[in-house]
């Protein structure tokens, strides 16, 4: 790649590293500012919960307007929010500031990472250049929560608004060099044809929007991940209050079933669910999910032994847990050998089968642990991350046509937030159930075990499918409305 192209691929990955370390330094800091600020248990909660509620309620929306309204304006006008949003929690002074300010910050997320993952899908060439900047943009995702959770520990030290106040800073450097860098697109059309211009490495518009914004589609596809995602979070109360958890679940789920039929009948459809017929796409974003979710819920726990259990400091924990961020350097070096050598199913088939074997390894946690008995654990988990998360990126978006390579994004990173959502809320349900304690710790670290033998078991059909060799070709929304018997449908 020429050195735009990787200045294109650095400011790209930037706005995922920036997801990544201002969630890791919040969850350091969280404790701090509740003593701070004289927050109630719930609040607190809710500062962290609000983030997962608004990034997870509108990814989906989030990565079709990417598609519809333009990549770049999405990238840099969503940025921008984050940004100033960001900075008004460091000024908060009261909980239902922290709140709004989160909730807005996760709202921004949602539009602002698929549409940068769509600028690198549409701006580098299918194969193995687009795999190398996969890789790289999932490495840096990973370094940005590994190196947040250090980086808020030292802040908090230093005041717990400085957790706040740095991703502006950051935020401010990443929107200044995407101005820059940030190939300009067309305006989209009203009918296909926009094709766009040509950016440094290839970049072309974000496609047509055709016969309009399906609105009833918007609506429902958020209302029901706002409450699907209220619902998994509600989890972690476990048997207290389940009526009004059931009821939410339920509310989504129907809400989930409206926004079916709406889309059966727009003539321009949010989400076109004739994606869903990819067997590869729904292959990663259900690993995806269970991956994701079995990292969060792990590294939770985890947390909890080393803080509650063992009495470690929040910056000794973070110390502990920076191993894990080996994947940060191992993504973008060894996965693209392995994925050139042996493809991405058998790749991502390896990631679940470390991480099986190293939330194994932790699972007769004692006491007094040594850090040397837990390291294994710790290392193999980044390994395993290093193995998994960039090839199923690459699988999420593999073979979609340029036009909805925003969706595709979206429904990728709508997976990871559901997933880490009921990750982090599974292991806390079943800590309690279990009484805590030690033995609420053991029965914890199950979940995750159970989460990626799942994961192991889908991706193994890939694999057994051949689909770790053999690229299919893009599905494009015109051979789509073509009618094939179901009998013939490749997917």
């Amino acid at each position: 790649m020429s050195l735009r192209a990787w200045s294109l691929l650095l400011v790209l990955s930037g706005t995922i590293f920036l997801e990544g370390i201002d969630v890791a330094m919040l969850a350091v800091a969280v404790p701090t500012v509740r003593a701070d600020l004289g927050l109630t248990t719930g609040t607190a909660a809710w500062v962290m919960s609000s983030y997962v509620l608004g990034y997870a309620g509108f990814t989906l929306l989030g990565g079709r307007a990417a598609d519809l309204l333009g990549r770049r304006r999405m990238l840099l006008g969503w940025l921008t929010v984050f940004l100033l949003f960001s900075g008004l929690g460091g000024l908060a002074d009261e909980g239902w500031t922290l709140i709004l300010a989160r909730f807005v910050t996760g709202v921004a997320a949602a539009f602002m990472t698929p549409a940068a993952l769509s600028i690198i899908t549409t701006s580098y060439e299918e194969g193995p250049q687009r795999n190398q900047a996969l890789l790289v943009f999932a490495g840096t995702a990973a370094g940005g929560f590994s190196l947040g959770l250090v980086i808020g520990g030292l802040l908090t030290q230093l005041g717990w608004r400085w957790v706040f106040f740095a991703p502006v800073l950051l935020a401010a450097a990443i929107l200044a060099a995407a101005i820059a860098l940030v190939p300009k697109e067309p305006r989209p059309a009203r009918a296909k044809g926009s094709t766009g211009a040509g950016g440094p490495v290839g970049a072309k518009g974000s496609g047509a929007l055709r016969g309009g914004f399906d609105l009833g589609g918007a609506l429902t596809a958020a209302g029901a991940m706002l409450l699907l995602a209220y619902g998994i979070i509600r989890l972690e109360h476990g048997l207290t209050g389940w009526q009004v958890t059931a009821a939410v679940l339920a509310a989504g789920l129907l809400l989930a079933a409206a926004f079916v039929a709406v889309e059966r009948r727009a003539a321009a459809p949010l989400v076109r669910l004739g994606i869903l017929r990819k067997a590869s796409l729904v292959r990663a974003d259900l690993g995806a999910l269970l991956f994701v979710g079995s990292f969060f819920g792990f590294q939770f726990v985890a947390t909890l032994y080393l803080q509650e259990l063992r009495g470690w400091s929040s910056l000794q924990t973070a110390l502990a847990l920076l191993v894990m961020g080996v994947d940060a350097v191992l993504a973008p070096t060894l996965t693209p050998r392995l994925v050139a050598r042996f493809g991405n199913a058998r790749v991502i088939l390896g990631g679940f089968v470390l991480a099986v074997v190293s939330y194994a390894l932790f699972l007769p946690v004692g006491p007094d642990w040594s850090y040397a008995a837990m390291f294994p654990t710790l290392f193999l988990t980044g390994l395993a991350f290093a193995l998994a998360y960039g090839p199923l990126t690459i699988a999420g978006t593999e073979g979609i046509a340029e036009e909805e390579q925003g969706l595709a994004g979206g429904l990728l990173t709508t997976a990871t937030q559901f997933g880490s959502a009921v990750g982090i809320a599974a292991v806390t349900a079943v800590y309690g159930l279990a009484g805590g304690g030690l033995d609420g710790f053991r029965a914890a670290l199950v979940v995750p075990l159970v989460m990626v033998v799942l994961g192991a078991v889908i991706t193994a059909t890939g694999v057994r499918g051949g689909a770790a060799r053999t690229p299919e070709a893009p599905e494009t929304p015109e051979a789509a409305e073509v009618p094939l018997p179901a009998t013939n449908v490749t997917v």
